[in-house]
């Protein structure tokens, strides 16, 4: 487990002045308590604020151009403000302010969870149960399951996203995203992937909410009994095929016998003894909603295609700004590896 806060020489400032005079305007109050950076993650610049007296999560995009359909907080916001009330993992949202004028980019305001962020290694100093993979493993899959038995209608996120079409639409998406910083990458793999992909679109399963980037570190556990507290970064969240929110998570699932580059992503700690492999998540998944997960390889092969996208195009982010992330001279030859793995499962599956 990383440090929760960066260190405060290295956070990103933002105008607290500002943020002030935006509540006061509107009945809040900013609390004296320093805002702190929370540290980790790739996307959103997230902060432990006061507010009204109460600690809150300050969340707003990064600075500079983004991918389309990125950090998203006008989305996070209209799903967090509904989905609390059916699905108790979700925080609610507090503040919202579409305004770039006030910290120079939408920003939202929503409650805070207290609890621990587990990434890449299980947490030093606790005394974990010895069953703890296994546990961590099963509230993976079962607040997935749960999340996917939500009725968007009875709590108003009926109009959200547009799930007709969504997998193709997914895949010309991560298509463009692709092309537009394909250049370090492998051009035959790139285009050799998306071609399997269209060939192969299904017809999908009936929709339902999905979050999009469903993941360990995306999940706040109780340090004491390790059971679920929040799940968190919704600004993808959507109405579409549930299989595809299946298959994000497993992307980031590593297991003994992976390739190098899933090693390379240490997303999180299932290499470690104890934790469900890919097909036993994929059991309980099924047994859990009751959905047919038989034919996978679709998912499997846009999940990891995504991934190996989304790692490309942080490696061009660091190429323009690289004092902004040092782990970005890293993510070129992890995207490049991540599309060939992703070309040698469409091969091996054909």
């Amino acid at each position: 487990m990383s440090g929760v806060f960066r260190p405060a020489g290295s956070a990103v400032a933002q105008d607290w002045s500002a943020l002030r005079r935006w509540l006061g305007a509107r009945g809040g109050v900013l609390g004296a308590t320093a805002p702190r950076q929370f540290g980790g993650g790739l996307g959103n610049l997230n902060y432990l604020v006061e507010v009204d007296g109460r600690p809150a999560v300050l969340r707003r995009p990064p600075a500079g151009p983004l991918p389309r359909g990125a950090n998203d907080v006008a989305r996070e916001h209209q799903v967090l403000s509904a989905l609390w009330r059916a699905y108790p993992l979700a925080p609610r949202a507090l503040w919202f302010c579409r305004d770039p004028g006030v910290l120079g980019a939408p920003f939202q305001i929503i409650e805070h969870r207290a609890g621990i962020v587990i990434r890449d290694s299980l947490p030093a100093g606790l005394i974990n149960p010895p069953d703890i993979g296994a546990v961590l493993s099963r509230h993976l899959v079962e607040s997935l399951a749960a999340l996917h038995a939500v009725d968007p209608q009875a709590i108003g996120l009926d109009t959200l996203g547009r799930p007709t079409g969504f997998l193709g639409r997914t895949v010309e998406g991560w298509a463009t995203r692709g092309a537009a910083v394909i250049d370090p990458a492998n051009p035959r793999a790139f285009a050799e992937t998306v071609a399997w992909l269209r060939r192969r679109v299904p017809a999908g399963a009936a929709p339902c909410l999905i979050h999009s980037d469903f993941k360990l570190d995306n999940m706040i556990f109780d340090p004491a009994t390790f059971a679920p507290v929040a799940v968190i970064d919704w600004d993808m969240a959507t109405r579409g095929d549930p299989l595809s929110d299946l298959a994000v998570l497993l992307s980031y699932w590593a297991e003994p016998g992976d390739p190098a580059c899933i090693e390379r992503l240490r997303q999180m700690p299932t290499q470690e003894p104890g934790f469900w492999r890919r097909d036993q998540a994929i059991g309980a998944y099924r047994r859990l909603s009751g959905r047919a997960v038989d034919d996978f390889a679709f998912y499997r092969v846009l999940a990891l295609f995504r991934l190996a996208i989304v790692f490309l195009q942080l490696f061009d982010r660091w190429r323009r700004d690289p004092g902004g992330n040092s782990q970005g001279a890293h993510f070129g030859a992890l995207g490049r590896g991540l599309l060939d793995y992703a070309l040698e499962i469409a091969h091996r599956l054909h």
